[in-house]
């Protein structure tokens, strides 16, 4: 029993994998700290430096996909099909410009439309981007 549990644990923290569901499992993870750094940054840019919350969003977004990106490489996708990194950077971030239009739609939307504080519209937005994420990069980027 030990053994089992220590080779799973294994397999879903540490081992190189293909399998989309162990990368699901671990990029859970990554955007979890990826929503930590945007949803704190959002926080305080809005809240503390009295930003426009669409503003604050957008430069919070960009903080967490560098976030993301960092964690991905090194963490959740180990076959990479680019061998130039900041090409493959710039594919990362063009999927993440695109989740970031969709953060920004849901955001407005939620907030101006349904009346709901813009932190929680975040998390709205970061659970639908969060699968956005994490397809478009393994399909495109890391398969």
């Amino acid at each position: 029993m030990k053994f089992a549990l220590i080779n799973l644990s294994q397999k879903l923290f540490k081992d190189p994998t293909d399998k989309t569901l162990i990368q699901i499992f671990r990029y859970i993870f990554v955007g979890g700290g990826a929503f930590i750094v945007d949803f704190l940054s959002l926080f305080i840019l809005t809240d503390i430096f009295g930003i426009y919350f669409l503003i604050s969003a957008a430069i919070a977004f960009i903080l967490g996909l560098i976030a993301n990106y960092i964690l991905s490489i090194s963490w959740v996708f180990d076959r990479r099909n680019l061998k130039n990194k900041q090409f493959e950077f710039g594919v990362f971030a063009f999927i993440g410009i695109i989740g970031l239009g969709f953060n920004e739609v849901f955001i407005w939307f939620f907030t101006q439309n349904l009346h709901i504080y813009y932190l929680k519209s975040k998390i709205f937005a970061a659970v639908i981007i969060l699968f956005w994420n994490f397809f478009a990069r393994k399909y495109l980027l890391f398969r």
